[in-house]
């Protein structure tokens, strides 16, 4: 994800999200522009042609409502402590009451708003609207985002993460196992088998190039929730079940199932990745693989049946519960969902709509077939018919959104180099997280 800094001074940041002269105040009634407008304040990290787009087209629509984008300019990277006072600042915005009429929340505590009740919730808004096709929305990532059963975000857009095996080498080694109940003591099991199956002198690895603080990370994703409450403020990572977490990281290296290292071809059995279109379905996995094979990440702890793939959003927005212009704001987030916006060359992600999705997938499978199509090393992409039928499955049933935060994942990968290169034991590195990470969550 992206990394957002924050270069306006603390004072324009607090003018602008009070913005009482400009009418973005939430507590007061409608405000209308000099045209007799009214006017909607929408607040987002950073001011890029898509908003600049989407602005423009949403006035064309609604004449008679004056958008109003507040945006703060971006950098490459966070200043030194920026990132905290921009989530302080804005944390004070919203439980003030003093917020924008929509929020962009990425990366800000979203369901603490929610337990506040400065959020308002779309669910009625929702079946309501007359000019949004229901049939046609992703509604399983919709649900996968409520809180007590309420809708208070709504994405612009999705990625998903998978596993990608080798086909043929997981054929061969006639190892058996359901990617959609597999965890990771399987996924260790699973590798040493087809290790000790696979023939040649060259080492076989299940993940190649891949640094233990990344798979760390990885497999944090998963057990994320058993650590962290964020309602509560409250982490556990001091606990003996993340320390035996490090551990069971440290033996897949020291079996030589994972290397950082980089494998010679042919000799990596799987490869973790982000899809964020239909085209990386295509060339990550077949730039590395003859025959890759789609699969659900490993789970944490015990096994359960998963219906499809874990998902990300990308840019999540929500309506303050005291706007003046909630029926204005609706419009706007509805706006988001049309066609007309989900279209947008700009837009990131999958589409929330199945439709787009499917088109999309459609183009590229029919651009494959008459060879217009070809991997970025210049070879034609040889993709049958079946395996575009397990991309739109993959699209349409992923609903495994998990909740966390990326500034705790990154202190969790920070510190825990400290352990992987033998400079502190693991109760030593989790007591360090659990110190930082408890600072953060209070802040």
């Amino acid at each position: 994800m992206k990394k957002w800094i924050l270069i306006l001074s603390m004072g324009v940041l607090i003018t602008s999200l009070t913005a009482c002269s400009s009418g973005g105040s939430s507590t007061a009634d409608k405000v209308t522009s000099k045209d007799g407008k009214t006017i909607l304040t929408l607040s987002v990290t950073e001011s890029t042609p898509f908003y600049q787009t989407v602005e423009k087209k949403f006035e064309e629509k609604y004449p008679d409502i004056d958008l109003q984008i507040n945006a703060y300019k971006t950098g490459e990277q966070w200043g030194s402590g920026d990132y905290e006072k921009y989530r302080n600042s804005m944390n004070t915005a919203m439980l003030s009451g003093k917020s924008m009429d929509i929020i962009e929340v990425d990366d800000l505590p979203f369901k603490e708003y929610v337990s506040k009740g400065v959020l308002l919730d779309m669910n009625d808004l929702l079946n309501k609207d007359q000019t949004l096709d229901k049939d046609d929305l992703q509604m399983n990532i919709l649900d996968g985002l409520k809180v007590n059963d309420g809708m208070y975000t709504v994405p612009l857009g999705y990625m998903l993460r998978a596993f990608v095996g080798d086909g043929e080498m997981l054929s061969n080694a006639n190892v058996k196992f359901d990617d959609k109940t597999w965890n990771w003591k399987e996924f260790e099991k699973v590798s040493k088998e087809v290790i000790q199956k696979k023939s040649g002198t060259d080492e076989v690895y299940a993940l190649a190039s891949y640094p233990p603080e990344l798979l760390f990370q990885e497999m944090l994703v998963e057990n994320y929730a058993a650590f962290v409450d964020p309602s509560a403020k409250k982490a556990t990572f001091d606990s003996t079940e993340f320390v035996n977490l490090f551990e069971q990281v440290k033996q897949m290296y020291e079996e030589k199932i994972v290397t950082s290292e980089e494998a010679k071809p042919g000799n990596q059995m799987f490869n973790s990745t982000s899809i964020t279109s239909p085209i990386d379905f295509i060339e990550g996995p077949y730039m590395l693989f003859d025959q890759p094979k789609l699969l659900q990440s490993p789970q944490a702890g015990e096994t359960g049946d998963r219906k499809g793939s874990r998902v990300a959003t990308i840019k999540q927005f929500a309506i303050h519960a005291k706007s003046p212009v909630k029926d204005e704001a609706w419009k706007f987030i509805s706006f988001l969902l049309s066609e007309e916006v989900q279209m947008l060359q700009d837009r990131e992600g999958f589409s929330m709509l199945k439709s787009m999705n499917e088109k999309k997938i459609d183009d590229l499978q029919e651009k494959v077939k008459n060879g217009e199509y070809k991997l970025p090393n210049g070879e034609m992409a040889k993709v049958s018919d079946e395996q575009f039928a397990v991309f739109k499955q993959i699209v349409q049933s992923a609903d495994q959104y998990v909740d966390l935060d990326v500034k705790v994942l990154n202190i969790a990968g920070e510190e825990s180099v400290a352990f992987f290169s033998g400079q502190k034991t693991a109760e030593e590195v989790a007591k360090l997280i659990q110190n930082r990470v408890t600072t953060y969550l209070n802040e």
